[in-house]
């Protein structure tokens, strides 16, 4: 009945921007979230990759008691403890000189693309010959406000709010040829993902990579990189562009920085950070006092726990597991990511959709983008009996469809593999 009440009171007061999933979670015990009526639910999304730590973490839990104790709020006209620390935490571990610090994942690109026109500028002014313009990839996803949608390429996102912002061109997704034919002293900045992560976890090509890197070294142009879904150690680094041997001129990271709380970030090169001063930029609530400390508590408890190491062998297995099943089950027709950011690409949108709902009747949540990728993003203390339950209901789901069995009748179901791994 309360989630009847709760979804009544939102059909009339809420903008209509989510189809939610009928499920009303009450709380969270590590890997499980807990519904009104007490089910535990494995989740394998984490709030869409950011509740690294799971739920209920004391680390966090004591972070953000002591600080909400002590001072929650200041704005960005005063000095609090938590900037700098935090900063420096960040610049060591992504290989970046300095940090601007916002609220989300959109804000954090947003930042990247206003800098890098302005040191295009610097640049002009000091007589080099660069543009304004950018280049994206097809299939990318930065975010959704003006700057950041226009630099996302599927036309659902953009094209209802358009004009959008001009100077973005789409590349090929690890195209080359396509990123030499289109690059030229015009582009300010390319823009991409190591993984893309709602495009169905793509990883770039090393060669793309590479040549995204000689390109605008040439011509004084910046790489972006954006890592708000691969970064802070869901791919086993710290940032996915530390498997490429690449290093950005600017990077952005957000989803799990700080744990469930709002918390995005835009780290830079020293060269780019020319190119900024005072009143340019800004941000009201971003780096605030409680946001960093929680931060602060994240990442060092990664390291303390060994976590890194963890996401790349309990990733390993899932992947295994996954390939297994791709083996067994021809509507699997590909299986890709790295660390605890895996995809499992499916034959049929409709079955991809079921298979969702599906998992969900068997107390196990996932998502699916890109219409046919089913998408995991598990919290970093995902342990192997928790990947052994969710192949095991894939493998279910999967026989059942492949026998033409009616994939509906599952309580019996949901009740024993739901029931399987408590903790």
């Amino acid at each position: 009945m309360k989630l009847d009440t709760i979804r009544a009171a939102e059909a009339r007061l809420l903008l209509s921007t989510y189809e939610r999933n009928p499920l009303l979670f009450e709380r969270g015990e590590g890997v499980h979230l807990l519904d009104e009526k007490g089910e535990r639910y494995l989740d394998l999304l984490s709030g869409i990759g950011v509740n690294a730590l799971g739920h209920g973490h004391p680390a966090i839990e004591e972070a953000i008691a002591r600080q909400s104790r002590a001072l929650i709020h200041t704005s960005n006209l005063y000095f609090h403890e938590g900037q700098a620390e935090l900063a420096l935490r960040l610049t060591e571990r992504t290989g970046m000189d300095r940090v601007f610090f916002a609220n989300t994942g959109t804000e954090a690109c947003e930042a990247a693309m206003k800098v890098a026109r302005a040191h295009a500028g610097l640049l002009r002014s000091e007589g080099r010959q660069i543009g304004t313009r950018f280049l994206a990839l097809e299939q990318s996803f930065h975010g959704r406000t003006y700057g950041s949608v226009s630099a996302t390429y599927k036309a659902k996102y953009r094209e209802p709010f358009g004009p959008v912002v001009p100077g973005v061109e789409f590349v090929r997704f690890n195209d080359v040829a396509d990123l030499r034919a289109k690059f030229s002293n015009e582009a300010c900045a390319i823009l991409v993902e190591s993984i893309q992560g709602e495009g169905g976890i793509r990883p770039l090509s090393q060669e793309f990579f590479d040549a995204a890197r000689e390109l605008t070294e040439c011509t004084g142009a910046l790489l972006i990189v954006d890592e708000i879904q691969a970064g802070m150690g869901r791919t086993g680094k710290w940032c996915g562009y530390q498997h490429y041997g690449v290093q950005p001129d600017i990077t952005t990271l957000a989803k799990p920085l700080a744990g469930g709380i709002p918390l995005g970030a835009m780290l830079c090169t020293e060269e780019v950070a020319r190119a900024i001063h005072p009143g340019m930029h800004g941000t009201t609530f971003g780096g605030g006092p409680l946001a960093c400390a929680v931060a602060i508590a994240v990442i060092d408890t990664i390291e303390r726990e060994g976590l890194l190491a963890h996401v790349v062998e309990v990733g390993d297995y899932f992947q295994q597991g996954l390939h297994s099943l791709a083996k067994k089950h021809d509507a699997i027709v590909d299986v890709r990511g790295k660390g605890l950011m895996l995809a499992a690409e499916l034959d049929s949108a409709d079955l991809a959709k079921l298979t969702v709902q599906e998992m969900s009747k068997r107390k196990v949540l996932i998502n699916c983008t890109s219409d046919t990728v089913l998408r995991f993003l598990p919290p970093f203390i995902l342990q192997k009996e928790h990947v052994d339950q969710a192949i095991a209901a894939l493998d279910e789901i999967f026989t059942e469809h492949a026998n033409g069995t009616a994939v509906g009748n599952t309580s019996e179901v949901a009740n024993r593999v739901g029931g399987q791994v408590r903790g």
